[in-house]
């Protein structure tokens, strides 16, 4: 488990009812812990600190190449999903989230009730990339924090791993905070298919969206396994239990 090793070292957990920075912590067992007549050295402690915590799962993918069913799979066999959609949907309707996005988009973005609508906010933001930019600086944030009480909260659970279905995963950093990725793989006429009956995207607008993101031959290279989805539910379950089997969870 080194995969988080790099970026750990800034990150900031949880110990009892302080919370320490990890390289702190890190420095203070290397000064005072022994185990048996040997000192441990960094690497060690690294590798004994990870032991301790559930393993991370990112799940990676284009759009429509059905990463939430993947992720719901998972979660089937024992796996807390932690759902970045559904937290920033909710940050949606919090009054604070509203109140900066009329500041960075306007009055326009709004529904009659007073409620952001999503459809008008889509149009506006991915029509240039300094929107994009706006609106991930604003959801990003709060969706992240609350991402990391949850990954604190689910690993005190019994669950097997905590999975992180996050759309933009490798684009805000996150694939350094996972132990392991898992590339979703699926042709793009049935990612076009799925999105136009889930959303009524067009094949352009996918083209448009994905654009801002990172390429998928990209995100495919960095990932642990590959997972195809373009057949039914049941050849998806056979190859998660084929991972759970390679990386024994």
């Amino acid at each position: 488990m080194t995969r988080r090793t790099s970026i750990e070292a800034k990150c900031v957990v949880k110990h009892g009812q302080a919370e320490l920075d990890r390289a702190t912590r890190l420095d203070e067992f290397v000064c005072n812990v022994t185990h048996g007549q040997a000192w441990l050295d960094r690497a060690t402690l690294f590798d004994r600190l990870d032991m301790a915590r559930k393993l991370i799962i990112g799940i990676i993918g284009g759009i429509g190449s059905g990463k939430s069913t993947v992720a719901a799979e998972f979660g089937r066999f024992g796996c807390c999903v932690i759902d970045a959609d559904a937290i920033a949907a909710k940050l949606l309707e919090t009054e604070e989230i509203k109140r900066q996005i009329a500041e960075s988009f306007g009055n326009e973005v709004f529904g009659e009730s007073g409620a952001i609508d999503k459809d008008r906010l889509a149009e506006t933001v991915f029509a240039e990339k300094a929107n994009v930019e706006k609106i991930n600086g604003i959801v990003h944030p709060p969706v992240l924090a609350q991402i990391e009480e949850l990954i604190a909260e689910y690993d005190k659970s019994d669950a097997r791993a905590i999975v992180l279905d996050m759309p933009l995963l490798v684009e805000v950093g996150w694939s350094e905070r996972c132990d392991k990725l898992i590339f979703v793989a699926c042709d793009e006429q049935i990612r076009t298919q799925r999105m136009s009956q889930k959303c009524g995207f067009t094949k352009k607008e996918l083209k448009n969206r994905e654009k801002f993101q990172i390429l998928l031959d990209s995100k495919a290279q960095i990932a642990d396994y590959t997972i195809r989805n373009s057949s039914g539910l049941t050849e998806l379950s056979e190859q998660i239990v084929h991972i759970f089997t390679q990386i024994q969870i």
